[in-house]
């Protein structure tokens, strides 16, 4: 496992060394998010009993986990194609599951730290409750993994950063903003209703959300069962193109 936890040890440390940058700028963003909606929203709004700032925060945090994975692994592997320093990672041997393990580990630890920042800086405007705390970590590593998964994927499509950005644009941020971050889907017409749980963001938001207060659109363990298996798809996808060398190996 050296080449596992020397690619590890440098995928952690290209984030690390611009914290500013790739963990605060993010708390920053999420903050921004929670003082306008809920400042407008907070005398307003109730969703299941809860008041709407409350209800926002778990979403906010686990956006941050999700949209900072995607980024780490996603950009780390475009600059190295980019720049031509992927060679380095390609020549030693270092098996494909090594390299997969070594960029999603990574994802999740920066998912991690980001949603743990946005989550200490809440604590100011609104009491929080932790109903269920191994579903809230559950829910945030699975999540860390899916999205360090799809950034994998985007990473090795993409070839240059305006497709990257395209597929961020287009696929991942649709599926963050339409899961619930802002809303309970118990507030859409029927029909889209329906349409949102084929959305695999949903269940990781509402699952995680439900470690929060004991409350969810869907049972917890129904939503654990989806995301896994978009875990296990993701996975396997990944692994599948990391062993054929698709678009690393010219």
């Amino acid at each position: 496992m050296t080449g596992f936890r020397t690619l590890l040890y440098k995928e952690v440390l290209r984030f690390w060394k611009v914290g500013f940058q790739t963990i605060a700028a993010p708390v920053l963003t999420a903050l921004l998010y929670l003082l306008i909606f809920g400042h407008v929203l907070e005398d307003r709004v109730q969703i299941n009993g809860l008041n709407y700032t409350a209800f926002l925060i778990p979403g906010l945090v686990m956006m941050s986990v999700l949209q900072n994975a995607f980024a780490n692994s996603s950009s780390s592997l475009i600059q190295a194609k980019v720049t031509g320093s992927i060679v380095f990672v390609l020549l030693p041997p270092i098996s494909y599951v090594e390299f997969f393990m070594a960029y999603v580990v990574a994802a999740v630890l920066r998912g991690m730290m980001v949603g743990l920042g946005v989550l200490a800086a809440t604590f100011w405007f609104v009491p929080m409750e932790f109903v269920a705390p191994g579903w809230i970590v559950l829910f945030a590593l699975v999540a860390g993994g899916v999205m360090g998964g799809l950034g994998m994927v985007a990473g090795i499509w993409a070839d240059k950063f305006d497709q990257l950005a395209a597929f961020q644009n287009f696929l991942i941020m649709p599926l963050t903003m339409l899961s619930g971050v802002f809303y309970s889907i118990g507030s859409l017409p029927a029909f889209w209703q329906q349409v949102s749980h084929f959305n695999p963001v949903f269940y990781l938001i509402d699952g995680f959300r439900y470690g929060f207060f004991g409350v969810s659109d869907v049972s917890p363990g129904k939503s654990l069962i989806v995301s896994s298996l978009f875990l296990l798809v993701i996975a396997l996808a990944t692994l599948a193109l990391l062993r054929k060398g698709y678009k690393l190996r010219y």
